[in-house]
């Protein structure tokens, strides 16, 4: 017996003694990886430091596996999906099958992120796009993060890049890196090294991503579509010319559902106006004329020309609770808008007063419920023979997008009319091939 004991404690120290040898040489490697690292960088550029104001913007944000938990149950997952690691806090993933959900939380189907994700290089060619404008909108949507994670649980939804290993802390890493590089190359006066590829391939893991629709198994390019601003005529008060609404919800809106009941159609006959059975329950906040609505419907903000010489922007608020159709013409759509005035273009936001602002030209509309907000996208296509990479950051989203796994919206900019939004974009691609970038 005490043989037989002793065999058993000397076979117990001698695990116990490989264990400690092997994290020894994990943790000395790893140590020393994390070392060569760190001068690789500084070799790269020995001036990428932090100063106190970029200090602030990279204050950590940190969720709770219990958050994770509440999260499931709130888009009605499975208490323990397989895309969920029970034993990772920062949103990793175990699993390369990824549940994709529609606007209203519901599942629709599975995709393999390894059929839609894979790992990449970017071309050698300088990558495309306004610095300071890059820098507005990473900071805001940073900021949303940080202000808003706890109250907006769909930005901590793992997303697709999840099956890549990809954490919701990366994402807020790959930001937080983007804007201090941007912050120090635009104090120093120099073009910013993000726009060179041989910096993004050193610094960023990049992932290409590849067009996933259903219905259309073929489609391996993004599809890039437009939106834009439109400036456009209005009045405050009805006229013969400026005869259709735009409105604004109440305060009460938030616990007097009365405005869910109603279509486009309902409101446009005259339901909120004088001698209308629901008259007074919402704001008039301009009149233009029936093309106007129909463009900030579909664009999400309008510039309004006031004829008094004054102008505002004005942003979508809150909607109707019904579904937009896809390949339904826009004025049979029964989804409507009720707007609130703004300060800038906006972007993404579970209020209205917490939307991000945004800017063309750095700015796309995605799916944020599957693909996630704040993801970094590099989009490349051919122009006169030539490579062309842009740069943007998916800080906006909408209907058309939930779910949508082989589209990008391209903010392109603010513009007098159709005919010079058409001739612009006209030089932009119908697809083209995209990547994700994420900080190593």
């Amino acid at each position: 017996m005490n043989m037989i004991f002793s065999q058993k404690l000397k076979l117990t120290v001698g695990i116990a003694a490989l264990m400690l040898l092997g994290f020894t040489s994990n943790h000395l490697y790893n140590h020393s990886k994390n070392q060569q690292i760190a001068q690789q960088s500084q070799d790269f550029d020995s001036n990428l430091t932090s100063n106190q104001q970029s200090a602030n913007l990279l204050t950590p944000v940190s969720f709770s596996q219990n958050s994770l938990q509440s999260t499931a149950i709130h888009h009605n997952l499975p208490k323990n999906p397989d895309h969920l690691s029970q034993d990772n806090q920062n949103l990793a993933t175990t699993s390369v099958s990824y549940p994709i959900i529609d606007e209203w939380r519901k599942y629709k189907y599975s995709v393999n992120g390894n059929q839609i994700l894979s790992a990449a290089q970017l071309p050698t060619t300088k990558v495309n796009f306004n610095q300071s404008d890059l820098l507005s909108v990473l900071v805001n949507t940073r900021q949303y993060f940080q202000e808003h994670g706890s109250a907006d649980p769909d930005i901590l939804r793992p997303g697709l890049l999840s099956t890549q290993k990809v954490t919701t802390e990366d994402i807020l890493k790959t930001l937080d890196f983007m804007i201090v590089v941007l912050q120090e190359d635009i104090a120093k006066n120099r073009i910013t090294r993000l726009q060179n590829p041989n910096f993004i391939n050193r610094y960023f893991r990049v992932i290409r991503w590849d067009a996933y629709k259903p219905d259309n198994q073929n489609q391996k390019q993004l599809r890039i579509t437009k939106y834009a601003v439109f400036t456009h005529p209005g009045t405050r008060k009805k006229t013969a010319t400026y005869n259709t609404p735009i409105y604004s919800l109440k305060d009460n809106a938030a616990t007097d559902k009365f405005y869910t009941r109603y279509t486009k159609q309902d409101v446009l006959s005259g339901i909120y106006e004088p001698g209308g059975k629901e008259y007074g329950k919402v704001a008039p906040l301009a009149y233009l004329t029936r093309n106007g609505l129909e463009e900030a419907l579909m664009q999400g903000t309008i510039l309004i020309n006031f004829l008094d010489g004054s102008q505002g922007f004005f942003n979508v608020d809150r909607n109707n609770g019904m579904s937009y159709i896809r390949g339904l013409k826009a004025t049979a759509q029964k989804r409507y808008w009720y707007f609130r005035q703004v300060d800038a273009i906006k972007g993404y936001g579970h209020t209205i007063d917490a939307k991000i602002s945004i800017k063309p030209g750095v700015t796309f509309a995605g799916d944020v419920l599957n693909i996630g907000l704040g993801r970094v996208v590099v989009i490349e296509h051919t122009q006169g023979g030539r490579k062309q990479l842009q740069m943007g950051v998916i800080a906006d989203t909408g209907g058309a997008f939930l779910p949508n796994l082989y589209q990008l919206d391209y903010l392109a900019g603010i513009f007098p009319n159709q005919k010079s939004f058409r001739q612009y974009i006209g030089r932009l691609p119908e697809y083209a091939n995209a990547y994700f970038l994420v900080k190593k």
